[in-house]
């Protein structure tokens, strides 16, 4: 396998590719990921279920070293997905507009960058979790570098992946884990200490197949 083109790690191939996706009409309106069929059944359940709508934003970092990713490690007494891995967002509010409304509101909340330091440029297919959400990937360019303010609340640290990392697939870590008895493979990346995995390397995998045309 070959690493990723070059116009594929920068902010005007980013703006380029996104530039034909549109937020989805409805919040709920859901892609499975791909190898559910070797799901658990339980797990595959879940997701069938009724499902709240949340946004994320994938945040594109400009550093002068190139582009990274920016991901938060939950905080360990939070209801779902406590002590995760994951990129800032969560569920939608009634005061919410839509779910990019909810992903940028979080995200100022989760680590203080604000909705005007965000040049979203594109949207991923909605993804359920079994945790009950309907998860929409807003993707988008944080331009000027800010200083982060992590609410402790949610967030024990945010950490920084190199976009090129996550695009090289040489890069994936194919890991078995078993869930109510029944052992399956699923995606991780590791990277700096950091384990990436579950929805969020769901959602990375659905990053790269969409960007490399995949």
């Amino acid at each position: 396998m070959t690493g990723p083109p070059d116009d594929a790690l920068t902010a005007s191939g980013l703006r380029a590719r996104f530039a034909s996706t549109q937020m989805p009409e409805d919040p709920l309106d859901v892609v499975m990921p791909p190898g559910l069929s070797r799901w658990p059944h339980r797990m595959q359940e879940k997701l069938e279920g009724p499902l709240k709508p949340a946004g994320v934003l994938v945040p594109l970092m400009q550093r002068e070293e190139g582009l990274s990713i920016l991901l938060t490690q939950r905080a360990a007494h939070l209801k779902h997905h406590a002590g995760q891995v994951s990129f800032p967002g969560g569920r939608m509010e009634p005061h919410d507009v839509d779910v990019q409304a909810a992903a940028l509101r979080e995200t100022h909340e989760e680590v203080g960058i604000e909705p005007g330091q965000v040049d979203v440029i594109g949207y991923l297919r909605t993804m359920p979790t079994i945790t009950g959400f309907a998860v929409t990937p807003i993707v988008g360019l944080v331009e000027e570098a800010p200083a982060l303010v992590v609410d402790r609340k949610e967030v024990e640290y945010a950490f920084e992946v190199p976009l090129a990392h996550v695009l090289n697939e040489r890069n994936d870590q194919l890991v078995d884990r078993d869930y109510e008895g029944r052992r399956f493979s699923m995606i991780e990346f590791h990277y700096g200490g950091e384990r990436i995995w579950g929805a969020t390397a769901y959602m990375l995998v659905a990053f790269r197949r969409f960007l490399l045309n995949k």
